[in-house]
């Protein structure tokens, strides 16, 4: 499974931004990596453990701007056609990730 995280946040005030920021990095520090500015993405094992990110994800919601949360499996990923100006790139290949209890 993979977790997509897209937002549009507030930017206007030091405060917003400050807010902005905060909420990249929490994704960040759950173990997102960054697909293009406003769009984060973290591969998972298994449904539940994709569910158990989406919960960490709504924990940090900012109170304005606009988040949504999409959980795609490997392979509708998979099929994603990725373009770098006119040259196609090929799609992030999941990391192997151990996780320990």
């Amino acid at each position: 499974m993979w977790v997509l995280v897209l937002f549009d946040l507030p930017t206007e005030t030091r405060k917003d931004r400050q807010v902005a920021t905060r909420f990249r990095k929490s994704l960040l520090d759950d173990g997102f990596s960054m697909f293009q500015f406003s769009i984060y993405m973290r591969f998972c094992a298994s449904r539940e453990n994709a569910d158990v990110h989406t919960r960490r994800v709504k924990k940090s919601l900012p109170k304005h701007g606009k988040v949504c949360i999409m959980q795609i499996t490997d392979k509708q990923f998979g099929m994603i056609e990725l373009f770098h100006g006119q040259k196609e790139i090929e799609p992030e290949k999941p990391s192997q990730q151990l996780e320990l209890f």
